[in-house]
């Protein structure tokens, strides 16, 4: 080979994918092959960002995105009664409607979630290291009103952020070092239970459904640390899931009922977390 040929062949080399550094390796990274090593990343990330900023645990807050604040889920209304107003007989804008008016019914859940947040993190974080940090899938509506009550109160919070087809933005009270951004819903129902000392569920869709009935399901399996599970809203939750009707047919036995708790105030949810934890050690000194 002569010099020109071999300048040219370390040229072709220097520019061949298998060259490149692995971990610079985009190509390789995002394949198919990869997936537990990108698994285990997004498993690695946030516990390490969370052992920097000294979170031991936290409090859980899943809900609904459409529930909004009042004042924003009131011009909501406003917009689908101005659009129905345009055509009276759509059957698509009077659901619209319909809609929007139960949301504003509801959309007092995001000020007692605000104000949960708040709650706890005013009781709970006042130096670190830092114990019941709220935790929110880091989007909009009951997530941004729980993230939004301990920007009140001065303290920390995390936001779990998940990608969606439709782009999902965090909102903007999560602490900035402690939002995160994961490809794998797995992953992040992960980091949503590890840290965990108690889940607060108010009312939601799917979503909250399936984070809420995956951690039941650990809870009722032994699979996870015990913490109270609380659900916000009574008349909700009694409504979208016959829980008694389980008991009554067999499908789940009596004592899986005391999984759950049931309250309507930030300060009875609240009081629920601080009796189950002095319980708890009040049995272990016996």
């Amino acid at each position: 080979m002569n010099d020109a040929d071999a300048s040219a062949n370390i040229a072709r080399i220097v520019q061949s994918p298998s060259y490149r550094v692995a971990y610079r390796d985009t190509e390789l990274m995002t394949g198919p092959d990869l997936r537990p090593v990108r698994m285990e990343l997004e498993l690695l990330k946030p516990e390490l960002y969370l052992r920097k900023h000294k979170i031991r645990s936290t409090i859980v807050v899943f809900g609904s995105t459409q529930i909004i604040e009042p004042a924003a889920a009131q011009t909501r209304l406003d917009q689908a009664w101005r659009a129905l107003a345009e055509a009276p007989n759509d059957r698509k804008r009077q659901r619209t409607a319909a809609q929007a008016e139960r949301l504003v019914e509801w959309s007092h859940y995001y000020d007692k979630a605000r104000e949960f947040g708040r709650l706890v993190s005013k009781a709970c974080q006042p130096d670190g290291p830092y114990d019941y940090v709220v935790t929110t899938g880091g989007g909009p509506g009951i997530m941004e009103a729980a993230n939004r009550g301990a920007y009140d109160a001065g303290a920390k919070s995390i936001g779990l952020n998940i990608r969606l087809p439709h782009e999902q933005q965090p909102n903007p009270y999560i602490t900035p070092d402690l939002c995160f951004q994961f490809h794998y819903f797995a992953m992040r129902k992960l980091h949503f239970l590890l840290r965990a000392k108690a889940l607060v569920v108010f009312p939601g869709g799917f979503g909250t459904l399936d984070e809420l009935f995956d951690a039941l399901t650990l809870r009722q399996t032994g699979r996870m640390q015990k913490l109270p599970v609380i659900l916000f809203g009574p008349d909700y939750w009694r409504r979208v899931v016959d829980f008694q009707f389980l008991a009554d047919q067999g499908t789940v036995a009596d004592e899986d009922l005391d999984l759950l708790n049931f309250a309507d105030t930030a300060e009875e949810a609240w009081a629920m977390i601080r009796r189950f934890y002095a319980a708890k050690e009040t049995s272990a000194s016996l």
